[in-house]
């Protein structure tokens, strides 16, 4: 389904409460099932949600007598014992970077809108889990914290703020470049997510990694040491591969800028600083323990995710 042109641009709260219905098709990894013999006979370390019976089958040597199904013993004429199973609460943390180098693309949705709906996607899917979510969106100048809960006001209040704080024009308002030095970047809403996250997390960091920094690997290395973490990163198709010849003009912070795709020299410098960019992302998520996946402005969200998820929900 194609989008039109406002919608590739910037997208409404009701169209990512809309995604609610996309996410229907693909399914998060619930809380992890362990098995018990007893219900409180194996204390979890985490808060559970509770006990709730998963299957009886034939008693084993070592056992909790407790754990027998008289019921089924009477009835089959041989020992069986009862097992449960308990949810573990493993809350969702959305990290949202929605900074000045997300407004764009040639192709496709800009990256803003495709961080918001990967973004509601991913929560739609936590919510119908019965997991909680959270959020933390920044977009340059400012970042907004939402803690996990599990309802769906909170994944409303979520959307609303994707929606709010995405760009109507290049650049922030009365501001230059942005760099994730300063308030209102990345590195400022990782440092919020460390704040915020809960042991055992999983935390999803939707950004395209323009403007990292030294302190970027630090971070994502500090959340991943107790929480499972994936970096989502979103590319445009201009920024993998120029065309082969032809002028055109980019955005910038100043107005357009124009290049030649032909011009030999730019194409070799452009293929260097995108090979050592690469190279800087590789090290920073492998260092850092994070698992990285890739997903094109020219692809619906919820076909990325698809390919992402694996069976149980995992990306993979």
């Amino acid at each position: 389904m194609s989008e039109t042109i406002e919608a590739s641009i910037h997208v409404t709260l009701p169209e990512l409460i809309r995604l609610q219905a996309d996410a229907r098709a693909l399914r998060l990894p619930g809380a992890r099932p362990v098995r018990s013999r007893q219900p409180g006979f194996q204390r979890s370390a985490r808060r559970g949600r509770g006990m709730a019976f998963a299957e009886v089958r034939l008693y084993q040597p070592g056992d909790d007598i407790r754990s027998i199904d008289w019921r089924v013993t009477a009835r089959r004429q041989t020992p069986h014992t009862k097992l449960y199973e308990e949810e573990r609460e493993r809350p969702i943390l959305l990290v949202c970077d929605l900074g000045p180098s997300l407004f764009f693309a040639s192709q496709g949705a800009y990256k803003q809108v495709r961080c918001a709906q990967l973004a509601a996607i991913l929560a739609w899917l936590a919510l119908g889990a019965g997991d909680q979510v959270g959020g933390i969106v920044c977009d340059g100048l400012q970042v907004v914290v939402q803690r996990p809960a599990r309802r769906k006001k909170a994944v409303l209040q979520l959307l609303d703020t994707l929606a709010r704080l995405q760009r109507q024009a290049p650049g922030p308002v009365g501001a230059g470049p942005v760099t994730d030095q300063q308030s209102g970047g990345l590195d400022q809403a990782l440092q919020e997510a460390r704040r915020v996250a809960h042991t055992g997390s999983r935390i999803f960091v939707i950004s395209d990694f323009m403007t990292t920094s030294p302190e970027t690997t630090t971070l994502l290395g500090a959340l991943s040491r107790h929480n499972n973490v994936h970096a989502l990163r979103i590319v445009d198709p201009l920024e993998q591969h120029l065309p082969d010849s032809g002028r055109f003009a980019v955005a910038g912070p100043e107005g357009p800028i124009w290049f030649n795709a032909g011009d030999r020299q730019f194409r070799e410098a452009w293929a260097g600083r995108l090979d050592r960019h690469e190279q800087a992302l590789a090290t920073c998520f492998r260092t850092a323990g994070v698992l990285p996946a890739v997903v094109s402005t020219i692809d619906a969200p919820a076909h990325s995710l698809q390919g992402l998820l694996g069976p149980r929900g995992r990306i993979d």
